[in-house]
């Protein structure tokens, strides 16, 4: 009778631990897909502009022409839980060179439309057809692509689906998006790091099966490593070293990739992610290159690699 009890207090509890990990799973799913929206301020030098995706979901983008333009054109993609507004700087800079810049709202973000981010697996195909827009719209010779953080994620995965990038950058990505959930479910644990590592497992493998069940969502193919591995596309890796908001285990990861065709430019050494993102605006903004704060491999392609290294 005794034996039969502690069988039942056994199953009791792992059914309970069952029972939290699925609604854990399902809160940490909606709080990812649904980050706040910041506001989109006024904007004077530039015109809005506005595409339909494939899902029949609005995106709007602002369009900066220069006075004088060099032919080509930059797509700037913002962070999470950010909007076009926040990429503003480094579009006038870009104008002020005489670039055409282009910088979306990604989708259930800022303006543009949808019900949920979906990081990188809907976005991709967005950023096809904002390129296939500025084609027609601008006639640039070479189009670029920036990307912070999630907008760096973004523009890696759209490769898969967009090989008309003559260049990329991609400044504090992740390599997978399993790999990034996991250290921020880890990290709100009151343990050790390891033992955190290992105990989110289960949550985040729950969170993604209700993201699959409930919306049709695999996250399990959101993998920034195969679209840059089977891709030609030039791409600059931005990360701050000591980075401790996003640690830049994903660009330590894509480095070792055997990349084929496609030269990898390099990393940044800044110490943190504000030195990072200031000593990034101040070398394109003064005009200077970048090549000095980068550790470089000495088989880059600098050719092709020569919008990013000045």
């Amino acid at each position: 009778m005794a034996r039969r009890w502690v069988w039942w207090s056994l199953g009791g509890v792992l059914a309970s631990c069952v029972v939290l990990i699925a609604i854990a799973g399902g809160v940490l799913c909606e709080v990812a897909l649904r980050p706040p929206r910041r506001p989109v301020p006024p904007n004077f030098i530039a015109r809005t502009v506005q595409i339909t995706a494939q899902d029949g979901v609005s995106l709007r983008a602002w369009l900066f022409i220069p006075a004088r333009s060099n032919g080509d054109a930059v797509l700037i993609l913002h962070g999470i839980a950010d909007s076009r507004a926040s990429e503003a700087g480094l579009a006038r800079m870009f104008l002020a060179r005489g670039y055409s810049v282009l910088t979306p709202d990604n989708r259930a973000q800022g303006e543009s439309g949808g019900p949920f981010v979906t990081y990188g697996l809907r976005e991709a195909d967005d950023v096809h057809r904002w390129v296939s827009w500025l084609t027609v719209e601008r006639h640039p010779r070479s189009i670029f692509g920036l990307g912070e953080s999630l907008g760096g994620a973004v523009l890696i995965e759209s490769l898969a689906v967009e090989p008309r990038f003559s260049a990329i950058a991609a400044e504090s990505s992740f390599a997978s998006l399993y790999g990034i959930a996991r250290e921020r479910v880890a990290e709100r644990l009151p343990f050790p790091p390891e033992f955190s590592r290992v105990l989110a497992v289960p949550f985040v493998a729950s969170a993604f099966l209700y993201a699959r069940l409930r919306y049709g969502l695999n996250f399990w193919n959101a993998s920034l490593e195969e679209a840059i591995a089977g891709s030609t596309t030039p791409v600059l890796l931005i990360h701050g070293l000591n980075d401790k908001k996003k640690l830049p285990l994903g660009t330590r990861r894509f480095w070792r990739l055997e990349t084929g065709d496609m030269p990898l430019c390099g990393w940044f050494q800044g110490r943190g992610i504000r030195e990072r993102s200031a000593l990034h605006r101040r070398s394109f903004e003064s005009g200077s290159s970048v090549s000095s704060r980068l550790t470089v491999t000495p088989a880059i392609d600098k050719e092709r690699c020569q919008f990013f290294l000045g």
